[in-house]
C-alpha cells in the first residue's frame, strides 16, 4: 500500500512541476481536453457521427450545431469528438508498438555482435531513407487505404528512431561499471538488459515518444486528408479537412472543425512533452 501510495506521490509532484511551467500548464490542459473529449464523446453530444441530414447539409455553427453541419448535414462537433477517437488510438497504439519494436531491436544491435549491428544498422537506415509519402503510396496500393495503412506507416517512420537511440544508450551502459559486474558475476544477457540497461534508458525514450505523438496526428491526418487512410463513413480530422476546403466557397467552418482540433493536440502534445525533457534532463538546465 506505502508502494502505491509512494508511486501515486511521484505522479502528483510530476503534475505540478509540470503545471508550474507556463508551457507545461498549457500543454497538459490541451493533452487533457482532446484526450477526455476523446473518451466521453457519446456523453458530449446527442449526434452520431455518420448521420447525414440533407435538409440542414452546411449549417453555420449555432446552439444546435456548435461547429455546424458538413455538405451531408452531418454534425461536426460530434465527428470532431469522434474524430479524436481515431486521431488518439491511431497514435497511441502505434507509437506504443513502435516503441516496443523499436526498444528490441535497439537492444539486440546495441549488446548484440559487431556483424549482427551493422545489418541491423543498415536495415535501420535503408527504411529511415524512404519518404513518408512514398511508403504510405507504397502500402495503400498492397493493402488499400485502411486504418492498418496509417498504422504500418507509423511503424516504419518511428522504428528506425527509436531503436537508433536504444542502441545508442546500450552501447554507452555496455561499458559501464555495474554492467560489467553483473556481467563478471555471470549474469546473463537477457537480465542484464531487462534489469541495469533497460530502466536506464526507457524514461528519456517516454520523453520521446510523447513529443512523437503529435507527428503521428498529423500523419494520420495527413493520409486521411489525401485519402490514404482511414475510410468513410469513419470520422477523421483530416477527412474532415479535405470536405472543408472542397466546400470552402459553401462553408468556412469546415475547414475551421478540421483544421484546430489537429493545431490544439499537436502544440499540446508538443508543449508537453518539451517541459518533461526541460525537467528530467539535466543536461538541459546545465548539470552534469
Amino acid at each position: 500500500m506505502s508502494f502505491r501510495g509512494s508511486r501515486l506521490g511521484g505522479v502528483w509532484r510530476t503534475v505540478r512541476r509540470i503545471m508550474r511551467e507556463p508551457l507545461g500548464a498549457i500543454g497538459l490542459t490541451l493533452v487533457a481536453v482532446v484526450v477526455l473529449s476523446a473518451v466521453f464523446a457519446s456523453v458530449l453530444t446527442s449526434y452520431t457521427p455518420s448521420k447525414i441530414s440533407p435538409a440542414e447539409r452546411f449549417a453555420s455553427p449555432s446552439l444546435l450545431h456548435l461547429l455546424g453541419t458538413d455538405h451531408l448535414g452531418r454534425d461536426l462537433f460530434t465527428r470532431v469528438l469522434y474524430g479524436g477517437r481515431v486521431a488518439l488510438m491511431i497514435a497511441l497504439g502505434s507509437t506504443l508498438v513502435s516503441l516496443i519494436v523499436g526498444v528490441v531491436l535497439g537492444l539486440i544491435a546495441g549488446y548484440g555482435p559487431r556483424w549482427l549491428d551493422n545489418v541491423l544498422l543498415l536495415i535501420f537506415d535503408a527504411v529511415k531513407s524512404f519518404p513518408t509519402v512514398m511508403l504510405a503510396l507504397t502500402l495503400v496500393t498492397l493493402f488499400g487505404p485502411s486504418l492498418y495503412a496509417v498504422v504500418l506507416v507509423v511503424m516504419l517512420v518511428n522504428v528506425p528512431g527509436y531503436a537508433r537511440i536504444i542502441r545508442t544508450q546500450t552501447l554507452v551502459l555496455k561499458s559501464a561499471e555495474h554492467v560489467m559486474a553483473a556481467r563478471s558475476m555471470g549474469a546473463s544477457a537477457g537480465r542484464i538488459l531487462r534489469v541495469h540497461i533497460l530502466p536506464n534508458i526507457i524514461g528519456p525514450i517516454l520523453i520521446l515518444v510523447s513529443m512523437d505523438i503529435p507527428v503521428v496526428v498529423a500523419i494520420e491526418a495527413g493520409m486521411s486528408f489525401l485519402g490514404l487512410g482511414v475510410r468513410p463513413p469513419t470520422p477523421s480530422w483530416g477527412a474532415i479537412l479535405n470536405d472543408g476546403f472542397a466546400n470552402i466557397r459553401d462553408s468556412y467552418w469546415i475547414v475551421i472543425a478540421g483544421g484546430l482540433p489537429i493545431v490544439l493536440t499537436t502544440l499540446g502534445f508538443t508543449f508537453f512533452g518539451e517541459t518533461l525533457r526541460d525537467l528530467f534532463d539535466p543536461r538541459l538546465k546545465g548539470r552534469s
